[in-house]
């Protein structure tokens, strides 16, 4: 299960919010809004708001991805006189479409103290389960909701916290009951002004919806609009596939939710480095509102778009032909611009690597677009041969005398081997690729590459690796897979060795639950399940899908798992629950005829298995030969030493080699 941490920071200097005037839209917060109240009992009075998320006016409240919480304005209550000075924490919306959470369990007791950084709680949200910190000192004074509560919901008050462990005792007695009537009334409205205020940007159009960019993975910060799927005026459809984002972990379509039209596109394809909650594009109900926002502009989006390209270079003035010159064949103008091809990020990758012309390339995905497969299976049209290749093609009956002419030529090095080849009639040069000039070439980094490189780092230098290597005896596990291919046949199935190497590392991961563990900083978490991450090359970088479950599932299962997920990850179509977690990370690359290796471990995790190739040895054998030939498949377990230690390691990896050494037990 993905498990991700929320911090939560007192304030030490609050502000009095303002409220604004206006529709007002959904109060359900975003992920990532604090919610934390503090009440006072004498002096200045001080309050923090909720959430800090602009509005606009004139939107419904339809679509997932709109933003929708308004400044909230918190009013001291006089009703708390009678308690000490405290904080109220309260269930916030930890993802997108999260509307209720369970307590899964508290990290701490009523009375202790929590130091910045403590795990106090873990909240089961409808994504994962999240972790609450807090990032200052204080104690639980009091948990108003206890574990295992299910439905709690966003913005239910679940514990009281204070500053001094003397101030506990007060709220010994204290409940929710206690806490919903002493609720301070809601403010007065606040008189209307005599000038009519500013209208906010959009208040004088018609009513549409404002799409901004989402968080479409927990670490995401900002991304790359990397194709528009529709354009301005087409009717939108639920489901419709609007745009294709670059993230941080991998490129995600982004669906329409609602029916409507495009009405304005405010973030230009390839536009990198795209904020969250910029606004992307405009949406509206009726066709006859789409002319309304033609000259649309919102402020602040005009600084992150593209740069416009340099101006061209001044073209010198013509100068008149000779006369006496003939005239030169005409060349044919540049061709009006096709329509634009449909094809996937990966596809353009790999006709861009292929040197393929995408307009040549018929698609087999919707609405004719062009995936993978039609790059890889697609066959360039035939070209006239030229040369050598032509006469031996038109003069296959002379294969004797061009050979004979061969012995000759070896036998008397002066004499031509081939009459020369009469000049070929001209024929127009096909256009190629620009040969690329300089000593080097500058290829911009990716935002998946710069977060490969980020955690890549912070694990070498922050996680104490050490490495455990032993060869395995793999000849039962082919023998094994064989005869499974057979029985599996029908189903269109077909096993491979790593299935059962995820399988066996999920079963040693349950013998020796040590490996099966993530460092948290405070705590060691040691995991029931075991999720096993398989890292995965694609043409973005490395990807590392998850199996959950592996411990339980069969051999078919993992299989169809693995070959769903590697598709997937190729064709840029994970989902973040698909490969944000793990709990055990296999990487394999005995394919690529590497016999071993050490992997970088994938933090919080604490192992990760480097699996090499196979080869044939000779072994000592108590036989007439006095040896044996067997498959020996060599591994390399990296291990992080905070968790793991040496014995621990040395333990798994004997686990690991009894369960392919015998497969069979594997069914125990």
């Amino acid at each position: 299960m993905l498990r991700l941490v929320v911090r939560f920071r007192q304030s030490a200097r609050l502000t009095r919010s303002s409220l604004h005037s206006g529709p007002t839209l959904s109060s359900r917060a975003e992920p990532g809004a604090r919610h934390l109240k503090r009440y006072h009992t004498g002096g200045s009075s001080r309050i923090r708001p909720l959430s800090h998320v602009t509005k606009f006016s004139n939107v419904t409240n339809r679509n997932c991805f709109v933003q929708r919480v308004q400044i909230a304005s918190i009013h001291l209550s006089h009703r708390y006189d009678s308690l000490p000075p405290h904080q109220k924490v309260e269930l916030p919306a930890l993802s997108p479409t999260m509307q209720t959470g369970t307590i899964a369990r508290w990290e701490k007791k009523e009375g202790d103290k929590i130091a910045e950084g403590d795990l106090i709680a873990e909240v089961e949200t409808d994504k994962a389960t999240v972790g609450f910190e807090m990032l200052e000192e204080c104690y639980l004074a009091k948990i108003l909701v206890a574990e295992g509560t299910r439905d709690v919901p966003i913005g239910a008050l679940i514990c009281i916290t204070v500053d001094s462990p003397d101030l506990v005792p007060a709220f010994k007695d204290y409940t929710l009951e206690m806490a919903a009537a002493a609720t301070p009334p809601p403010p007065p409205p606040l008189p209307t002004p005599a000038a009519a205020p500013p209208q906010a940007p959009g208040s004088s159009y018609p009513s549409h919806m404002k799409i901004l960019l989402p968080a479409l993975s927990p670490t995401m910060t900002m991304g790359t609009v990397q194709r528009w799927e529709k354009k301005v005026g087409e009717k939108l459809s639920e489901g419709d596939l609007l745009a294709e984002i670059e993230t941080d972990k991998a490129t995600i379509g982004f669906e329409v939710q609602e029916e409507g039209y495009l009405a304005k596109i405010m973030i230009s394809e390839g536009t990198r480095d795209v904020p969250l909650g910029t606004p992307l594009c405009i949406i509206v109900e009726k066709e006859a509102d789409i002319k309304a926002f033609a000259d649309y502009v919102e402020t602040g989006v005009a600084e992150i778009m593209t740069p416009p390209p340099p101006p061209p270079a001044p073209v010198a003035a013509p100068t008149p032909p000779p006369p006496t010159a003939p005239p030169a064949p005409a060349v044919a103008p540049a061709a009006a611009p096709k329509d634009r091809v449909f094809a996937s990020p990966l596809a353009k990758k790999l006709a861009a690597e292929k040197a393929i012309d995408l307009t040549q390339v018929k698609g087999s995905g919707p609405d004719g677009r062009v995936t993978r497969k039609d790059i890889e299976n697609f066959v360039p049209p035939k070209a006239a041969p030229v040369g050598l290749p032509v006469r031996l093609k038109l003069n296959k009956y002379l294969f004797f005398k061009i050979c004979s002419k061969i012995v000759s030529q070896l036998l008397y090095p002066q004499l031509p081997l081939l009459p020369p080849a009469p000049a070929p009639a001209p024929t127009p040069v096909p256009a190629v690729a620009a040969v690329p000039t300089g000593t080097f070439t500058d290829i911009p980094i990716s935002n998946i590459r710069k977060v490969i490189a980020q955690r890549l780092m912070q694990s070498k230098q922050t996680i104490p690796h050490y490495y455990l290597s032993v060869d395995v005896n793999m000849d039962q596990v082919l023998e094994l897979r064989k005869e499974l291919n057979q029985e599996v046949k029908v189903d269109n199935i077909k096993l491979s060795v790593n299935d059962f190497i995820i399988k066996a590392s999920a079963l040693a991961c349950l013998k020796v639950p040590e490996a099966n563990s993530s460092w948290m900083d405070t705590v060691i978490r040691q995991n029931h399940v075991v999720d096993v991450s398989v890292a995965v090359s694609t043409a973005n970088g490395l990807i590392t899908p998850i199996v959950f479950n592996a411990h339980i599932k069969g051999l078919a299962a993992i299989s169809q798992d693995v070959n769903s997920l590697a598709g997937k990850a190729r064709e840029g179509k994970l989902q973040p629950h698909e490969f944000q977690g793990g709990t055990f990370t296999i990487s394999n690359l005995g394919m690529f005829g590497i016999k071993n290796f050490s992997a970088i471990i994938n933090p919080p995790q604490a192992c990760i298995l480097a699996v090499g190739g196979s080869e044939r040895r000779l072994l000592p054998a108590d036989n007439e030969k006095g040896f044996d030939v067997a498959s020996i498949m060599s591994v390399t377990l990296s291990c992080d030493h905070r968790v793991v230690d040496g014995a621990v390691g040395a333990q798994w990896l004997a686990e690991f080699r009894k369960f392919l050494e015998k497969p069979v037990t594997m069914l125990l």
